[in-house]
């Protein structure tokens, strides 16, 4: 009889770093429109995972747990950039061009910004987990910011952590590539056309 395979095996997180170029972050300012974004590159085919940080505040909310940035910062941090390895790791199993909505550098990034310590093992892993080279940052964009129930914080917080992210992803030796001010297709071709044919391969958009 054919040998089963424990499904256990298939979460290899050693396996990222075969596949780095595959592994493209959107980052920037919260509000910027990074989420009709990665909506857009999803529905022209490409992976794409949803910013963990609000996946987590949803389900922190359902079950009446703290781990919430305005409750319990540093555990939000902890569960946050885990989920955010759990999606680098889903998307090297998929094996396509993927997009994510923030990375783990951006909460080494957050952590800095409120001058709080950065464990080290949270640098072990921005410093291993590493994402393509080129980091796409939706700059502050008032005319377009909203708060909801996952974002509570006020645009003039949000634009005031802008700058320290930045200085953050290109500390870790990435590039941050700014995003147009232009309409949600536009932005996508952008980056498209910026990673080329090397790092889209035989990937045929459905746009």
């Amino acid at each position: 009889m054919p040998q089963i395979q424990p499904i256990e095996d298939d979460y290899q997180p050693r396996l990222i770093a075969e596949k780095t170029d595959r592994l493209v972050v959107l980052s920037g300012c919260s509000g910027g429109g990074k989420s009709s974004l990665l909506t857009e590159l999803a529905r022209r085919g490409f992976g794409a995972f949803e910013e963990p940080g609000r996946q987590i505040v949803k389900e922190q909310a359902l079950i009446g747990g703290d781990a919430l940035p305005w409750a319990n910062v540093a555990q939000f941090v902890e569960v946050t950039v885990s989920r955010s390895i759990h999606h680098m790791t889903s998307a090297v199993r998929n094996d396509r061009l993927s997009f994510f909505d923030r990375g783990i550098i951006d909460q080494v990034g957050g952590l800095r910004h409120m001058n709080l310590p950065v464990p080290r093992h949270l640098l072990t892993a921005a410093e291993r987990l590493r994402y393509h080279e080129r980091v796409f940052v939706a700059p502050p964009w008032p005319e377009i910011f909203a708060n909801d129930s996952e974002r509570r914080h006020s645009f003039d917080e949000a634009a005031a952590s802008y700058d320290n992210l930045l200085q953050t992803y290109e500390s870790f030796g990435y590039r941050a590539i700014v995003l147009p001010k232009v309409t949600v297709g536009a932005r996508a071709d952008f980056i498209l056309e910026l990673l080329g044919p090397d790092t889209l391969g035989c990937h045929v958009s459905s746009a």
